[in-house]
C-alpha cells in the first residue's frame, strides 16, 4: 500500500480486486497533477507555433490527471474503473494524450463516451451507499425511524448524566442501601431519576417501558462517571497543549479508611492570562518512598505534557521524600524535567515561621497552651456552650496544630469578648453543680484576669492580623510570585511597626480596665517585670522577621519575580536590575537574554505600565492589548512566573472534598470512582464550560463496549 498513487502505479494495478478501504483512500488522495512536458509544434505558412501544457488546465477539466514519467495526459475515473480491461481501446487510459492543438474536441468526446460516463458514476458513488438502497424509500424510512429512536434514547442518557452530574457536584452519594424499585432508601441517584421522571415523559416512559437498558445499574453509573472523567481529563489535556507552561501540584493524606491517598493537580494559563488550578486525580501509590511517589508524579506528567520542558515548577510541602535535595520527589522529577523547579509551599512555610516565634520562649508556649484551654472547655459540654451563646452571643473557635489562620480567630474572639468571657465564666460558677465545671471555670476566670495571659493576648491580637493577610494572599488561586512578594515586604513592614510599639500595650491595658482590676494589676506588677516580657515580645517579632527573610528570600528561579515588581520600576527605569536578569537567564535557558533587557527598560519607562498590580494583572494587559508578539520574551516570563505555584493550597481542597465524598458509609469506593466523583465536584465550573459536555460523554460512552440499545445515528449516503 503506498500513498504515491501515480499514473505508472495506478496503470499497474487492478483496481476492482482491492479493498474497499485501499478503493476509498485512493479517491480520497484525489487525481495526480504534475507539471507535464509536452510541447506541441506547429507551421501555418512560414511561421512556427509551440504549444506547451499548462498546470492550470487542470482546473478546468475535474476528471485530468498527468504522468510526468511518459508526459501524458489521462482520465483519473477511466484508469482507475476501465485500465484492467483489456478491450479498451481508449488512449485517455492506454497510452495518454499528447496532443495539445485537438486537447479541447478529444475532451468533449471523452466526456460524451459510455465508458467515461459510466467510469464517472462509479467514482462518484464509491464509497457510499448501493443506489438502490439511495432510491429505495422503504430503506429510507428505516433509517428515519432508526434516528428518531437513536434521538430519543440520548435524550434519555443525558437525562440520567445530568442525574449523576447534580449527585456528583453536590457530593452526595449516588447509591441508597437497597435501590429495588419498592425500596424506600433506594439512593440519590434513583430518587432524582424518578423525581425527573414525573416531570420529563421521554424519561418516564423510558423507565417504564424499557426492557434492555434503563440506564439505572450500578454497572452504568460506574461507565458514566468513567466517560465523564475521561472528557474532563481531555479537556484539561487540551488546556494544557494550548499553554506554554505547566506546574504540578501534590500532597498526601489518609482518607476515612486509613488508605493513602496522593492528590496531583495541574496549574496552568489559559490564551487570556489567566490561571487556572486543576484537580487531576486521586493515586495510591504502591509504596510510600520518594521513588514509587515520583513514578505516579511523572505517569501523569508524561500522559498530558508533549514537550517535557513545558514543566517549569513543581510545588509540595515540606515532608523530606517529597523535598529532599538528595534523593525526594522533586530531585528525581527534576532530573527527568530541567525546568521544574521546586517550590516549597509558602502556606506550609508561614505554618513554621509562627511555629517556630512562638516556641522561641516559654511565655509564649504557655499562653497559646493557655488559650487552647478556653477552647477545651466549651468543646464538650452542651450546657457551657448555651451560657455562652447566651452571655456572649459568639463561639469561641477551636485552634489547630499547624493552621495558623484557625489560630488568628481564637486569638481575635477572646480578645474582642474578654469582659463577656469573665461574665460567662462566673455565671457558670455560680450555677453549674459539677466540682469540675466550676473548678475549670475558676481557673480560666482568673487566667482572663491574668496581666500576663492579657499582655500576651494583646502581643498575638496585634500580630495575627498580619499574619491573617497574608495567609489569605498565599490561599488564592490567582495569586503570583510578584504579588507574594510585594505582600511579604507589606508584612514585613507591619511586623517591624508592631515590634516598635509593642511597649505601648501596657498603658493600653491599663486604660481599659476599670479601678479594681488595676489595683489587682499593680500589686501583681510587683511580683512580675514586664520590662522582661516586653524584651520575649520584641523576641518573637524577630524571630518572625528572622524566619521570613530566610524562608521567603526569592533567589534562583523565583528571583525573576523582582523583573517584575512595580513598585520599583521608576529605580528600574533608570538603574536596571542586571544581577535578576542574569539570574532568569541562568534558570530558564530558553530565554532571549538581549530581547529580554530591552522589553523591560521600556517597560520601565512607561507610566501605564506602572498602574498594573502583579504579574497576572500584566501578562492579561499584554493579551488585551495584542502585545505577546511585540513583547515575547516578557509574555514568555510572565507566563512562567503566573504558572508558579506558591502554595499547595488547591491540593487541601481537594482533601476536603476527599472526606466529604469518601466517609464512613462509602469508605469501600474504588479509586476511579472516588476520582470522578471528585472531578465532578472540584471542576464543576469547567465542566458547564465545556460545550457540548453530555454530547461527549455518550459518544465516549459509546465507544466503550457495544450497548444493546441504539445510541448511534445513521445516514443514507
Amino acid at each position: 500500500m503506498t500513498d504515491n498513487y501515480n499514473v505508472q502505479y495506478l496503470k499497474t494495478i487492478k483496481f476492482s480486486s482491492l479493498p474497499l478501504e485501499e478503493k476509498i483512500k485512493i479517491k480520497s488522495v484525489g487525481r495526480p497533477k504534475p507539471n507535464v512536458l509536452i510541447i506541441n509544434t506547429t507551421k501555418c505558412k512560414n511561421r512556427e507555433y509551440k504549444r506547451t501544457f499548462k498546470i492550470e488546465m487542470y482546473e478546468k477539466t475535474d476528471w485530468l490527471c498527468g504522468c510526468d514519467v511518459s508526459n501524458s495526459l489521462y482520465c483519473f475515473p477511466c484508469l482507475l474503473f476501465s485500465s484492467d480491461q483489456a478491450s479498451d481501446p481508449s488512449e485517455w487510459t492506454k497510452s495518454g494524450v499528447k496532443d495539445l492543438v485537438h486537447l479541447s474536441e478529444k475532451i468533449k468526446k471523452q466526456q460524451n463516451s459510455k465508458s467515461h460516463l459510466s467510469a464517472k458514476l462509479g467514482f462518484n458513488l464509491l464509497g457510499k451507499q448501493d443506489i438502490r438502497q439511495q432510491l429505495n424509500s422503504v430503506y429510507r424510512l428505516s433509517i428515519e425511524k432508526h434516528n428518531v429512536q437513536v434521538k430519543n434514547n440520548r435524550y434519555v442518557l443525558s437525562k440520567i448524566i445530568n442525574c449523576v452530574k447534580f449527585c456528583g457536584a453536590f457530593e452526595l452519594a449516588l447509591r441508597g442501601h437497597r435501590e429495588k424499585e419498592d425500596s424506600v432508601n433506594p439512593g440519590i441517584f434513583r430518587g432524582l431519576i424518578n423525581f425527573s421522571a414525573e416531570l420529563d415523559i421521554a424519561l418516564r416512559d423510558h423507565l417504564q417501558q424499557a426492557t434492555i437498558f434503563k440506564g439505572t445499574s450500578k454497572d452504568i453509573q460506574n461507565d458514566l462517571l468513567e466517560c465523564m472523567l475521561s472528557v474532563c481529563q481531555a479537556h484539561i489535556k487540551k488546556e494544557i497543549a494550548a499553554s506554554k507552561f505547566v506546574s504540578i501540584m501534590s500532597d498526601e493524606t489518609s482518607d476515612i479508611s486509613n488508605i493513602f491517598q496522593m492528590v496531583i493537580v495541574f496549574r496552568y494559563t489559559l490564551p487570556n492570562g489567566s490561571p487556572v488550578e486543576r484537580f487531576w486525580t486521586f493515586v495510591k501509590p504502591n509504596e510510600h518512598d520518594a521513588v514509587a511517589l515520583a513514578g505516579c508524579i511523572e505517569e501523569a506528567l508524561n500522559y498530558v505534557l508533549k514537550n517535557p520542558d513545558q514543566l517549569i515548577s513543581q510545588s509540595y510541602d515540606g515532608a523530606s521524600v517529597m523535598s529532599g535535595a538528595q534523593g525526594g520527589v522533586q530531585k528525581l522529577i527534576k532530573n527527568k524535567f530541567k525546568y521544574a523547579h521546586y517550590i516549597h509551599c509558602y502556606a506550609h512555610q508561614l505554618n513554621l515561621i509562627m511555629s517556630q516565634a512562638t516556641s522561641i520562649n516559654t511565655n509564649a508556649r504557655i499562653f497559646f497552651a493557655e488559650l487552647s484551654d478556653i477552647t477545651n472547655f466549651f468543646s464538650n459540654s452542651p450546657q457551657r456552650v448555651a451560657i455562652l451563646d447566651e452571655v456572649v452571643g459568639n463561639r469561641v473557635p477551636s485552634a489547630s496544630a499547624t493552621r495558623w489562620n484557625f489560630k488568628i480567630r481564637t486569638v481575635n474572639t477572646v480578645y474582642e469578648n474578654r469582659k463577656a468571657l469573665i461574665e460567662c465564666m462566673e455565671k457558670i460558677q455560680s450555677t453549674s453543680r459539677q466540682s469540675d465545671t466550676i473548678t475549670k471555670a475558676g481557673a480560666l476566670l482568673r487566667l482572663l484576669y491574668d496581666p500576663k495571659f492579657i499582655f500576651w493576648l494583646s502581643v498575638f491580637h496585634r500580630i495575627m492580623p498580619h499574619v491573617n493577610i497574608l495567609y489569605s494572599q498565599l490561599q488564592k488561586r490567582s495569586t503570583d510570585s510578584v504579588t507574594v512578594k510585594r505582600c511579604i515586604n507589606e508584612f514585613e513592614k507591619n511586623i517591624q511597626k508592631e515590634r516598635e510599639t509593642i511597649h505601648t500595650i501596657k498603658e493600653i491595658e491599663l486604660a481599659n480596665m476599670d479601678e479594681s482590676q488595676t489595683r489587682k494589676r499593680r500589686k501583681t506588677e510587683e511580683r512580675h517585670s514586664y520590662v522582661s516580657t516586653i524584651v520575649q515580645a520584641k523576641e518573637v517579632c524577630d524571630t518572625i522577621l528572622a524566619e521570613i527573610k530566610r524562608r521567603y528570600s526569592f533567589t534562583g528561579h523565583l528571583e525573576v519575580a523582582h523583573l517584575f515588581s512595580v513598585e520599583n520600576f521608576e529605580i528600574f527605569s533608570t538603574n536596571f536590575p542586571t544581577k535578576h536578569l542574569n539570574s532568569a537567564i541562568m534558570n530558564f535557558s530558553f530565554l532571549n537574554k538581549d530581547k529580554l533587557k530591552t522589553e523591560p527598560e521600556i517597560i520601565y519607562k512607561r507610566s501605564d505600565f506602572r498602574e498594573v498590580s502583579g504579574a497576572v494583572h500584566l501578562l492579561k494587559f499584554l493579551v488585551e492589548n495584542n502585545l505577546q508578539t511585540d513583547f515575547s520574551e516578557t509574555f514568555s516570563v510572565l507566563q512562567a512566573i503566573v504558572t508558579m505555584p506558591m502554595t499547595t493550597a488547591e491540593a487541601e481542597r481537594c482533601f476536603s472534598t476527599l472526606k466529604r465524598i469518601k466517609t464512613f458509609l462509602r469508605s469501600t469506593m474504588g479509586e476511579n470512582r472516588l476520582t470522578a466523583l471528585a472531578m465532578l465536584s472540584i471542576e464543576k465550573q469547567m465542566i458547564q464550560e465545556i460545550p457540548n459536555f453530555n454530547e461527549l460523554v455518550i459518544e465516549e460512552f459509546i465507544s466503550k463496549k457495544d450497548r444493546r440499545i441504539d445510541f448511534q445515528f445513521k445516514t443514507c449516503l
